[in-house]
């Protein structure tokens, strides 16, 4: 089998194919044969050594993939060989608060599944909804679960209640298409006309140029009589706007974006968050726990995801490139048919 390995810090040029023997499972362990993975921004923060968790030099990258069990270990119980399987992006994150001691994410400090075979916890795979293609499914474990947690891990919205999302990135997509599900009116900010377009087609009722209108929450205020959202989910900044357009008792769902030195990933003023009379959340994807709960929404309600592109395997240099150039609208996917 092949796998790709990361000397990080190095970018592209870290990135290595090596041949192996097809792995074995342990007691606990499964084997999946991987058949589609996703590549984001994260990835690319990952291959500059300039993410928040440590990188194991040599590590397999990418902490989303799916495929099917082809053989388990001693033990085993939660599924079989046949199964079709999405990996846990933190595999022994299983429910709760997140702490350092379930900490361990695929694809930097334990390998990933940019490879041909994974092994993996059986504690650390939930089933894919039966409507979905291993290409649909490879979208949804680091992003969507992101999304959901972000919507759903303070509370699930209510009908009629204003979120706004920031960006027209896979994270955004995804809560847009949540947050229309349990009815609120939705606000999302983008960047140009042709992404505001895709953003209705998906059902945004009011979309900000943030080019147009720098200061954007005078715009949120103005959408909603001067009350505010009463979700904002912030994964692509600036914290201080999120803050200024949410709703007193509301919430902001901090994403993280801030970690990889964004563009307004600056200090806040104490003054700024006190006023906001709002609940600060820190966002980081999501447990096992939130996995399932969103499987069964994308079950229910047959959700597919909004895809940009499809690669090949062999081609995952290039997928990289591709993510770095921006200007995509949906997740960059890595097929292995």
């Amino acid at each position: 089998m092949k796998s790709y390995h990361l000397d990080p810090g190095r970018g592209l040029a870290g990135l290595t194919v090596q041949e192996h023997a097809e792995p074995e499972p342990g007691r606990g362990q499964v084997v999946v044969r991987v058949r589609a993975n996703a590549l984001g921004f994260r990835d690319l923060m990952v291959l500059a050594d300039n993410y928040p968790l440590p990188i194991r030099p040599g590590v397999v990258p990418g902490c989303e993939g799916v495929g099917e069990v082809v053989a388990v270990g001693e033990g085993v119980g939660r599924v079989k060989p046949g199964d079709r399987v999405a990996a846990t992006v933190f595999p022994y994150w299983l429910d709760g608060p997140f702490r350092r001691d379930n900490a361990a994410q695929l694809g930097t400090m334990i390998d990933g599944m940019l490879t041909e075979y994974a092994v993996l916890s059986e504690n650390g795979v939930v089933p894919i909804p039966e409507h979905l293609s291993y290409e649909e499914a490879a979208a949804f474990p680091l992003a969507a679960v992101t999304a959901w947690n972000a919507l759903a891990g303070g509370g699930a919205p209510r009908p009629g209640e204003t979120v706004l999302t920031l960006g027209s990135g896979a994270v955004s997509l995804f809560v847009l298409r949540f947050a229309k599900l349990a009815g609120a009116r939705v606000i999302v900010t983008t960047s140009s006309a042709a992404k505001a377009a895709r953003l209705r087609e998906l059902g945004a009722d009011e979309v900000i140029d943030y080019r147009e209108n720098p200061e954007w929450s005078d715009r949120v205020r103005d959408l909603t009589g001067g009350v505010g959202a009463d979700r904002v989910v912030d994964a692509t900044g600036p914290l201080e706007q999120s803050l200024k357009s949410v709703a007193p008792s509301g919430e902001v769902a901090f994403v993280g974006y801030w970690l990889s030195g964004a563009e307004g990933a600056k200090a806040i003023d104490p003054g700024i968050l006190f006023g906001a009379g709002a609940v600060l959340r820190r966002v980081a994807t999501g447990s096992r726990a939130h996995f399932l709960e969103l499987n069964r929404a994308v079950t229910t309600h047959r959700l597919r995801p909004v895809i940009d592109r499809v690669f090949p395997f062999e081609k995952v240099p290039d997928a990289f490139g591709y993510v770095e150039s921006g200007g995509g609208f949906g997740k960059v996917i890595i097929s292995h048919d």
